[in-house]
């Protein structure tokens, strides 16, 4: 593909997501980002960015929102040429125990919303006659199983099948389709676990270490970034616990 342009991630406010804002925009490139809320770090970030970095406030389970959001960023940005899914809410309960209204919560906001805006972001690469990238966040929990975490693992392992299929349906368009599967890292979504939980991880990790998203930039670096023929794939970066 040529240089790229600009890229919408979604959840970028904190956390990992975050991380990816900070990393493109020190690539140079045109980021936008959503979340519920305006954070701090993405305040700071639009006065140090302020012709590169766009924000919207969007409820990413709103679809009318989305589609405000990315004919915004169209907009202002005159084309999409890569999309990071980042946005999801993680599980902190038993399936007996989860309420109905949270399983809907965890499916919508990490699977549908997700397929969603990839529709939206596709439509407008294909119509402006652009190639692209579309890298989805996945997890670990989408192949290896974890007690209190069986919805939030369904939405994962859903993403992934999402991308192999995906990756067919627009390879001769030039879009490459990705996901990439963090192990456990200290995140908002992992400070439900407790520290005998996260132990135990630990111990079914190969390298008896957990990821850190400091890890994982290089990996979206390659997929974004470089020159390559990778499509459909899933990329671990789990120290081995899939394995």
């Amino acid at each position: 593909m040529s240089e790229l342009q600009s890229v919408i991630v979604s959840g970028g406010s904190r956390g990992l997501g975050l991380s990816f804002v900070k990393q493109c925009l020190e690539k140079g490139v045109k980021v936008a980002t959503c979340a519920r809320k305006l954070t701090n770090e993405i305040n700071d970030l639009q006065q140090r960015y302020p012709d590169r970095l766009f924000f919207q406030e969007v409820d990413i389970t709103d679809s009318n929102a989305q589609k405000k959001f990315v004919n915004s960023v169209a907009s202002a940005f005159g084309e999409i040429s890569a999309l990071v899914n980042n946005a999801a809410v993680g599980q902190d309960h038993l399936l007996t125990h989860l309420p109905e209204e949270k399983i809907h919560q965890i499916i919508t906001t990490n699977l549908t919303s997700q397929i969603l805006m990839t529709k939206l972001v596709v439509k407008k690469m294909l119509l402006g006659g652009n190639k692209g990238r579309i890298i989805n966040i996945s997890s670990i929990c989408g192949v290896r199983g974890y007690p209190g975490l069986s919805v939030y693992s369904a939405t994962k392992g859903a993403m992934d099948a999402f991308t192999r299929s995906l990756a067919r349906e627009l390879g001769n368009r030039g879009i490459l389709v990705n996901s990439i599967a963090p192990g456990f890292f200290s995140s908002e979504m992992s400070q439900v676990l407790t520290e005998e939980q996260m132990q135990i991880i630990k111990r079914r990790t190969a390298t008896e270490e957990l990821t850190t998203p400091e890890q994982i930039l290089p990996v979206l670096e390659m997929l974004l970034f470089t020159d390559n023929n990778i499509s459909g794939q899933v990329l671990y970066v789990d120290g081995g616990a899939g394995i």
